[in-house]
């Protein structure tokens, strides 16, 4: 499989670092990072214009609002498509493929730790699976619907998350715990309820942790009082409906 990479910035550099380099091409416009991708992958061929596009599975993570003044040539195998906002209907007036696939990873692909959400033409959706299974966790989805419910998830939520870390953090400086004591908790805290959630359901992992009357549940019990579950629930529905505005 030929692959062509048109965008090598921070999501498509990560791509480009998990990716099997054997058979990938990169189209690079900007000279000091094609400068820097052909020292770091000198196996890769750099292109500083868009080739044709047959015989490639290309995959475009360049700016949305760059897509309008891009000109393609010949038929791509299949289009992986990660900008946000940009529809399958969009791509297909743009941009001539036999496959058309949508895929939002999050920042995580940085460190080959991603969550992708992926739709498309299911014809293609093993070979699409394969590549962006690369950064991380790649999941299929029904339809572009699912995909903007997905957004809020695995899009958005890294930042979500971060607050919630940066949050705990304040809370133990509150109450005298060194910052950087506090900081060096979290990696591992959430890694290991990664782990912990990837063979258990939420609620019953919850309820391990949470004795009768013990401090867990008087933690809990202000969380709940505060309104921190609805507040999650809400911050999708506002993703969501963000998502039908770009």
């Amino acid at each position: 499989m030929k692959i062509l990479l048109i965008g090598a910035g921070n999501m498509g550099g990560a791509i480009l670092a998990g990716l099997d380099r054997t058979h990938v091409s990169v189209v690079e416009s900007y000279p000091p990072r094609a400068g820097e991708l052909s020292r770091l992958y000198p196996e890769v061929t750099i292109h500083d214009t868009i080739p044709p596009l047959d015989g490639y599975v290309v995959i475009l993570a360049v700016k949305p609002q760059s897509l309008p003044g891009m000109t393609f040539t010949g038929e791509a195998e299949a289009l992986i498509s990660i900008l946000a906002g940009t529809s399958l209907a969009t791509l297909r007036e743009k941009i001539a493929a036999r496959a058309y696939i949508r895929a939002m990873p999050n920042l995580a692909a940085l460190k080959q730790k991603a969550v992708t959400s992926v739709t498309g033409d299911v014809h293609f959706k093993d070979q699409a699976l394969e590549i962006l299974s690369s950064i991380g966790q790649a999941i299929w989805l029904e339809s572009e619907k699912q995909l903007d419910i997905a957004t809020g998830i695995g899009g958005s939520a890294p930042a979500w998350l971060a607050l919630v870390a940066e949050a705990l953090a304040d809370g133990a400086v509150n109450l005298g715990l060194p910052r950087e004591v506090s900081y060096a908790y979290l990696p591992m805290l959430f890694k290991g309820v990664g782990a912990l959630l990837a063979e258990e359901h939420p609620a019953l992992l919850k309820d391990r942790v949470m004795s009768p009357g013990g401090t867990t549940a008087a933690g809990y019990a202000k969380l709940e009082a505060a309104g921190t579950r609805d507040a999650f629930i809400q911050a999708m529905k506002a993703c969501y409906e963000r998502t039908q505005t770009l």
